[in-house]
């Protein structure tokens, strides 16, 4: 009991002993002003200079469709940013749904489409489906939707 003592006194006095040699290592507010970025990391100046991918829609409602049938829709955007647009990349949020997207840049200015396919063989009841796209936008994440109903009545 007297070594359990001891050892929970030296185990106390080891955590609130003051550290010494603690380095600063913040940097001084004047460098803190003339930082460029933003807490997210971003620079403000090229960050308004980014291509924008303004949709016209971003849901396609389809409606009531018999089970088996291919429904597709194009998806307009446009690039009002001040640099080319780049696309890296688009999914669908399971294998029945099938973008299709320009691998070209698209210029500033300039508009664009993609084609989403949704096949509803082996579904039924209210369908919601996602596209996400990537692209070098400031926000570099895009949703598209497509939803409808899919009828299974012979």
């Amino acid at each position: 009991m007297k070594r359990f003592t001891i050892l929970l006194l030296l185990a106390f006095i080891a955590c609130n002993s003051p550290k010494k040699d603690k380095k600063d290592n913040s940097l001084p507010a004047s460098e803190l002003i003339s930082n460029p970025h933003t807490a997210s990391g971003l620079d403000t100046v090229s960050a308004a200079r980014k291509p924008t991918m303004d949709f016209t829609d971003t849901l396609y409602e389809f409606g009531t469709i018999k089970e088996g049938e291919t429904v597709a829709h194009q998806f307009s955007f446009k690039n009002n940013g001040k640099t080319p647009l780049f696309i890296s990349g688009a999914a669908g949020s399971c294998g029945c749904t099938v973008p299709e997207y320009p691998k070209e840049p698209i210029a500033p200015n300039a508009a664009g489409t993609i084609k989403v396919t949704f096949n509803s063989a082996g579904k039924a009841g209210a369908q919601t489906k996602t596209v996400t796209i990537q692209a070098n936008t400031l926000k570099n994440i895009h949703i598209l939707y497509i939803k409808g109903n899919v009828n299974t009545d012979k």
